[in-house]
């Protein structure tokens, strides 16, 4: 018997992709499943001083699932993380939501398809955002770590 659309992983990875691209794209540099490392981009006229990188990780499937997310925003040529302050909050500001009244944000969950329109079967519920302090790497790269907890009702 197959699974459930709302408990089945490649619908929360679709959505939290799509979320992600229709919020941060084309201002932001976005990659998935690439730790921290720095985006090979081609016919850019300059070197990509900002970029995000979203991993996904640990999957809990039950009538409350859970997902978590790591996060990196990371800068570079960022002489004193200003560059870096703006990078967090802007995607904080993506997983927050002050008009409701929780304050926390509900990233659309959808049946995906490869061949046909998506359908809404939920929402991702933001639980939970911690964010690390500033971490400069050895080539220089700057980078905050956002470990983000997602919460969504399924059926399994």
């Amino acid at each position: 018997m197959p699974l459930d659309p709302t408990a089945r992983e490649a619908n929360v990875r679709d959505s939290i992709k799509k979320y992600f691209v229709d919020s941060l794209t084309p201002q932001y540099y976005l990659m998935f499943d690439k730790g921290m490392s720095k985006p090979n981009v081609q016919g850019t006229p300059s070197e990509v001083d900002r970029w995000i990188s979203i991993n996904f990780g640990a999957m809990d499937r039950g009538t409350l699932s859970e997902h978590d997310l790591r996060i990196y925003c990371c800068t570079r040529k960022d002489n004193e993380g200003f560059k870096l302050a703006q990078l967090t909050d802007t995607v904080l500001g993506f997983l927050s939501d002050a008009t409701a009244t929780h304050g926390m944000k509900s990233i659309p969950l959808y049946r995906s398809y490869q061949d046909q329109a998506w359908t809404l079967i939920g929402g991702l519920l933001v639980q939970e955002v911690t964010e690390s302090q500033q971490v400069i790497a050895d080539d220089e790269t700057k980078y905050k770590i956002l470990n983000v907890l997602l919460r969504w009702s399924s059926k399994i």
